[in-house]
């Protein structure tokens, strides 16, 4: 079996998280591991970084991607030889900007904030929930890849679904060297965060992404991990002490909004204001998803009880 040579490529980000990695993998095929952000910036460190292998854009065959977020997909139609684009099939949506998704999206999220007790004056952030597609490509999916697939050209690399960070998201294990190319899922220097998404299926009951994310953790942690290649910081090892860490802080923020909750019930809102008073305001749609997260945990963990009010769900101590 091949144990393909991986080169990390580094382009600028116009978001918080800062700089974005890209891999480049030869095999069967040239493949590039995820596309940047569209900007001129991350254009030309793309280029230079294909250049400083002995490569041009013209020679990229095939996309992977690990998930649909716009600093993952930016130059999806750059290339001019590209033979195909592979990745979760919750991709296309994105990809092919389809219009009845995103009202659905934009809707999603105004029911669920005005369910959560948020004020109006909060409401400006759903104006801006399309702002990020100006860094997106465009592009369709050649073809899925699902839990235990094989990387096209690349049959060393197994694909493991790890949603959490977003409902496309996947990860590429390598056996037997144990590199991991991770995305956003394990990032050593900041956690990652559990976004809200709307379901699949109009009606369908919405994703829980923080306990898709914690599942995703654990079920890495059985993996023989020796190297982990993320979207995002240093390529780091021990991947098994990061997840624990990752549990542990999680776990002790959902005893913080437990705390909050022996003051008597409150809104979703209401819960985020306490638990980030002071990036709520620049930071409103990370900080409520993290907040809904830790609620959908504890709500698991039967510590704590949904009740509604006036069409406005609150949340309070189980009672035993």
């Amino acid at each position: 079996m091949s144990k393909a040579i991986i080169h990390q490529i580094t382009v600028p980000t116009p978001f918080a998280v800062g700089d974005a990695h890209l891999y480049l993998i030869k095999g069967d095929a040239l493949t590039l591991i995820d596309a940047g952000t569209k900007t001129k910036q991350a254009w030309e460190a793309l280029l230079a970084g294909l250049k400083k292998h002995g490569y041009y854009p013209d020679d990229i065959e095939q996309l992977i991607l690990t998930h649909h977020h716009p600093d993952h997909i930016g130059f999806t139609d750059e290339f001019p030889r590209l033979k195909a684009i592979y990745g979760h099939p919750l991709n296309d949506v994105w990809l092919k900007r389809e219009e009845a998704y995103f009202q659905r999206y934009e809707q999603f999220f105004y029911d669920l904030y005005k369910e959560s007790g948020v004020p109006e004056s909060y409401q400006a952030f759903l104006k801006t929930l399309r702002a990020p597609l100006r860094f997106a490509g465009k592009g369709e999916l050649s073809d899925s890849l699902l839990e235990g697939d094989r990387l096209p050209g690349h049959e060393e690399y197994r694909v493991i679904e790890t949603p959490g960070h977003a409902q496309s998201h996947l990860s590429f294990y390598q056996e037997e060297t144990g590199a991991f190319v991770g995305g956003d899922h394990l990032l050593s220097h900041i956690s990652s965060n559990p976004l809200l998404e709307p379901p699949v299926e109009q009606g369908r009951e919405r994703p829980k992404p923080m306990l898709q994310y914690r599942k995703a953790l654990l079920r890495c942690k059985e993996l023989d991990i020796h190297t982990v290649y993320p979207g995002h910081g240093p390529i780091f090892s021990d991947a098994a002490v990061l997840i624990d860490k990752r549990l542990e802080k999680q776990a002790l923020r959902a005893e913080r909004v437990k705390d909050i909750l022996q003051e008597g019930a409150k809104t979703a809102f209401q819960v985020c204001e306490q638990l980030f008073p002071n990036q709520i305001e620049r930071e409103f749609g990370l900080t409520m998803s993290e907040t809904i997260g830790q609620l959908d945990y504890l709500e698991d963990c039967h510590k704590i009880e949904r009740i509604k009010e006036n069409d406005i769900l609150k949340f309070q101590i189980k009672s035993e």
